[in-house]
């Protein structure tokens, strides 16, 4: 009898432990933490049942992989840290040789972090260009009392971070759409980033982009250089909507005329839409009201619903 317990323990340690709601990033990833949970355990019942404790192998193989996999984690070493804005962070991390994450546009990765006991997942999306090799980078805005802020918060470098996915992501084509309207508010800009370059990357692809990015201020927009680099081409036009900035004359002259001050309302989103030089397809990305508040706006401004995708 005694034996057959010390058996149960030992199943019972190799069970797989049910996911709390803050390990759940809620971005409708798939597979979510939930799902790998539904496998893994499913996976368990079997080996228990067939008592071979080597059916439960595969999955501890996986993790030791360096390439970045949806159903598991896998560390990478975070390799520098630069400061864009008082609480916003560009992150890079390193991929063993010169191998590249290879996602789809706009895709997002989900990271792993523990607080005090707790584990908490958080996606963000990388916005360095698809095809870059031995790197990847992430934007991350840093809140006082963010469970995950205060994680990151203690990241030095050479620490192993650990991620999974890709997940999302928007299928673009190039030339499929006359005009995108990317609507981004604050981090949001992230999945922009690398849609945009890949139009700006491909001489064959002629499609327009308008930008429109919602911050506070002038001081909280990220990245600037590569923003101008990108507002430079020839189909790119970028604005800016800044929500507690009064007037316009601080701004160096070059900001000016492509600036608004206040919120992004229903007004300026028709002056915007009627501006397009082609019908706009619409990419928004922000929180969730903000999300919310764009598709009101763009609807008020004559565009359908199937001529948006939010992330």
């Amino acid at each position: 009898l005694q034996a057959m317990s010390d058996s149960e323990q030992d199943w019972l340690a190799l069970r797989p432990q049910e996911p709390s709601p803050s390990q759940c990033c809620g971005s409708g990833c798939k597979p979510c933490i939930y799902d790998v949970y539904e496998k893994e355990l499913a996976q368990w019942e079997r080996a228990k049942a067939m008592q071979d404790k080597s059916l439960l192998m595969g999955k501890k193989e996986q993790s030791n992989n360096s390439e970045l996999n949806p159903d598991t984690f896998t560390a990478f070493s975070m390799s520098s840290v630069e400061q864009l804005t008082e609480d916003t962070y560009q992150y890079k991390f390193e991929l063993p040789g010169n191998s590249s994450l290879r996602l789809s546009l706009g895709q997002h990765i989900v990271l792993r972090g523990v607080v005090n006991g707790l584990e908490v997942q958080r996606a963000y999306t990388p916005i360095n260009p698809g095809n870059a090799e031995g790197y990847f980078e992430v934007l991350i805005k840093c809140y006082e009392a963010g469970l995950m802020s205060q994680y990151i918060k203690t990241w030095k470098r050479g620490d192993m971070v650990f991620w999974r996915g890709p997940f999302g992501g928007f299928p673009y084509q190039p030339n499929k759409h006359g005009e995108l309207l990317m609507l981004a508010s604050g981090t949001g800009l992230a999945p922009m980033i690398p849609i945009l370059q890949s139009i700006t990357d491909d001489e064959e692809d002629e499609t327009f982009v308008t930008l429109v990015g919602c911050f506070p201020t002038f001081d909280k927009i990220y990245l600037k250089p590569l923003l101008q680099d990108l507002a430079r081409y020839w189909n790119v036009r970028i604005f800016y909507v800044l929500s507690q900035e009064t007037s316009l004359e601080k701004l160096p002259w070059s900001y000016q005329e492509n600036t608004y001050t206040g919120r992004l309302n229903e007004d300026l989103m028709k002056t915007i839409v009627n501006s397009c030089r082609r019908k706009p397809f619409v990419l928004i990305c922000g929180s969730s009201a903000f999300n919310e508040d764009m598709s009101r706006y763009l609807k008020a401004a004559g565009i359908e619903e199937n001529s948006c995708f939010v992330f």
